[in-house]
């Protein structure tokens, strides 16, 4: 590797909660992958309080390039992140990027610096994030456009002559063949200049968890610096083991929250309300479509109440 890849620093940051041993295996498969890399790994316990801080501190003692520090407060994924953005490099100083990785995200041996290449050689990308894969093999969608309310009826609805007219504003762009601009990715893997924090800010904390990566692409977007996906950096992801979205029997209050507050960044509380009304009409046509074809998937139990009572609940709070 020439001095001109290894001398721009990279803090990794890996966000435990109730992971240790899986935390662990990420944190061995960045530090491969941080070979001939300046730079340090900062593992965040995000307050697991089941001994993930002690079995971390214990198994990582005495690393000089890696360090694990106690969130204090598990304000969600966002706030734990930026516990360890905030605290820097070791010496005080500001690294040069910043590569979040999930606790159940493994690099593969050239994933970050193949990261840090590509933003090397794009100076006005700001986000460079990874092709993202299951222990099986198969790719991962992680890259998206920004929701918007002709999404969520277009999301909603999930039918065939709605999605073809709003093909441009469907939010899954599938998996891309190649490298090159998105709206956003999944936060699994992803890798910024830190001055484009300094400027746009860090995640907004008044996410706990979902839409936070998405909220932040989107200012700096604003700001003029673009999010790129980048093909040749792979990573192996298991997905959900500390969410446990996959065993969702109900969407929880959080991720409603965080729509909620997405929408109204985007455009105010009459916009997350025309967001809302949007999804709930989608919702109806899907549930007039399950009448007669009722192998359609359906939305998780409950989820059109849910959703329709937490805007009352929410507009009812602002009077």
């Amino acid at each position: 590797m020439t001095e001109a890849l290894t001398s721009p620093t990279v803090l990794t940051v890996i966000l435990n909660w109730r992971t240790a041993e899986m935390t662990l295996r990420a944190v061995a498969a960045a530090e491969l992958a941080m070979s001939g890399i300046a730079g340090e790994i900062t593992v965040v316990d995000n307050d697991s309080g089941d001994g993930s801080f002690e079995t971390l501190t214990a198994a990582l003692a005495g690393h000089p390039r890696i360090r694990v520090v106690q969130s204090g407060h598990n304000g969600g994924f966002g706030a734990g992140n930026n516990v360890g953005v905030r605290l820097g490099l070791r010496d005080g100083s500001r690294p040069d990027f910043v590569y979040f990785l999930n606790s159940d995200a493994f690099p593969a041996g050239d994933a970050i610096l193949k990261l840090l290449e590509y933003l090397g050689t794009h100076p006005t990308v700001g986000f460079a994030g990874s092709f993202i894969h299951g222990p099986d093999g198969e790719p991962h969608i992680t890259c998206f456009r920004f929701p918007s309310a002709a999404s969520e009826f277009e999301g909603a609805a999930r039918s065939g002559p709605i999605s073809r007219l709003l093909s441009h504003r469907t939010v899954p762009l599938g998996v891309p063949t190649e490298s090159g601009p998105v709206d956003w990715l999944a936060g699994a893997s992803l890798m910024v200049r830190d001055p484009v924090l300094q400027r746009v800010g860090l995640f907004d904390e008044n996410f706990f968890l979902y839409f936070e990566e998405t909220d932040l692409c989107r200012r700096a977007a604003e700001a003029g610096w673009s999010t790129h996906f980048v093909r040749d950096s792979r990573i192996e992801h298991i997905g959900s083991v500390s969410t446990g979205m996959k065993e969702w029997r109900r969407v929880p209050g959080y991720w409603f929250d965080s729509r909620w507050l997405y929408f109204s960044k985007v455009g105010g509380t009459g916009y997350a309300v025309l967001a809302t009304i949007a999804h709930v009409a989608g919702g109806l046509i899907l549930r007039a479509r399950r009448v007669v074809q009722p192998q359609v998937r359906p939305d998780p139990p409950h989820f059109l109440r849910d959703l329709v009572a937490h805007a009352i609940r929410t507009l009812g709070r602002r009077h």
